[in-house]
């Protein structure tokens, strides 16, 4: 079906190599942040330019097991990101409700 020449080699390791360097961009917004919505975000790039990743090898290598391995982790990290942010939301509201609980206890005292 696909027939690689050293043109269609070098484009496939050109594209690997360019999300390879997205990939390690992106997990050092991962690391540095600052809010933890940038942290979400650059974790979900990342498993989208995997897929892609994945997808790339799955032509290359006209093995189309790798493409239902891509789907799986596509929904893996859906699920990840979902999770993620239903933490976030979770903990702004525990933390906006300790707070509204001591603006009421200082108001209290005095």
């Amino acid at each position: 079906m696909f027939e690689p020449n050293q043109f269609t080699d070098i484009m496939f390791l050109a594209a690997i190599l360019v999300l390879a360097v997205t990939i390690v961009c992106c997990l050092i917004r991962v690391i540095r942040g600052p809010r933890f919505t940038d942290r979400i975000v650059a974790t979900n790039m990342i498993g989208t330019m995997t897929i892609m990743v994945v997808c790339l090898l799955s032509v290359y290598f006209d093995e189309s097991f790798l493409v239902d391995i891509a789907i799986i982790y596509a929904m893996l990290s859906f699920i990840a990101v979902v999770v993620l942010c239903r933490l976030v939301m979770t903990r702004r509201r525990v933390h906006e409700m300790e707070e509204k609980a001591r603006r009421q206890k200082e108001e209290e005292q005095q």
